[in-house]
């Protein structure tokens, strides 16, 4: 499946998808870098989250606000946490719950037009909406058929409240927020977001692909659940040589 998002999130790429990637990498740049509690960073996304609040209501304008404060202290109500995305309020989670609903998800595949239920979650938030204005004013419906392995890590975590999964549909912005709030490494531990460049380089720019790992193998691979791999969500065993670092969430200690 290709789209206009082509270096969003992508499982095997070409040479020439990686310099159409490049393209819309300069486009969007830092576009859709959403993170939990800290959707939009920086004073120029600060100003567009607050347009997109008040076009798309007090929900918006709530998570806005809270982008300054610890996960911690922060909090949703429920009707506010649903009408942001989440299905449930961000709450201490188990990285096992994320790996368990991740494993439930493996074989669903790609609809008409390459569309996803994770796409039409991810259209429907008002992070979407925000970022879409920051990023040039394009519309949300762009979003739909795009690559989607990263708006499945993202959904994974609305579902299940995890703090600091990050909401994202650019690998690359995505990996630069875990690095930038220091939440990045190279250690693979269950329930972390990996993050993979098929070139085997180390560069966060070259990132391709993200997914969740379920467990570090211990043999120089790790196990990881994956959307937008063939179409679908798969259960694979990776070269640890292939990943360019974790993106470690807030789980229960």
């Amino acid at each position: 499946m290709t789209s206009r998002f082509n270096r969003l999130s992508m499982d095997n790429v070409t040479a020439e998808d990686k310099a159409v990637g490049a393209a819309v990498g300069a486009v969007l740049a830092g576009a859709v870098g959403l993170a939990l509690f800290n959707p939009l960073a920086g004073d120029a996304a600060a100003e567009t989250t607050a347009q997109a609040a008040a076009k798309n209501g007090s929900v918006a304008a709530s998570v806005s606000n809270q982008s300054n404060r610890s996960s911690e202290s922060a909090t949703l109500s429920t009707a506010e946490a649903r009408e942001a995305g989440y299905k449930v309020p961000p709450r201490d989670v188990d990285p096992s719950e994320v790996i368990k609903l991740a494993e439930k998800q493996v074989g669903i595949s790609e609809g008409r037009g390459g569309q996803t239920k994770y796409h039409d979650w991810f259209v429907s938030t008002p992070h979407a909406k925000a970022t879409a204005e920051r990023d040039g004013g394009f519309s949300v419906g762009a979003y739909n058929g795009a690559q989607w392995c990263n708006m499945f890590v993202s959904w994974l975590g609305a579902q299940t409240g995890v703090k600091n999964m990050g909401w994202d549909a650019y690998t690359v912005q995505h990996a630069s927020w875990f690095k930038d709030s220091g939440r990045w490494g190279q250690k693979a531990k269950p329930g972390s977001v990996v993050f993979f460049d098929w070139d085997k380089s180390s560069s966060i720019g070259a990132i391709d692909h993200v997914g969740i790992v379920v467990k570090d193998n211990g043999n120089g691979t790790v196990t990881t659940i994956e959307g937008n791999t063939n179409d679908k969500v798969e259960k694979k065993n990776r070269s640890k040589s292939m990943i360019v670092g974790y993106g470690y969430p807030d789980y229960k200690a």
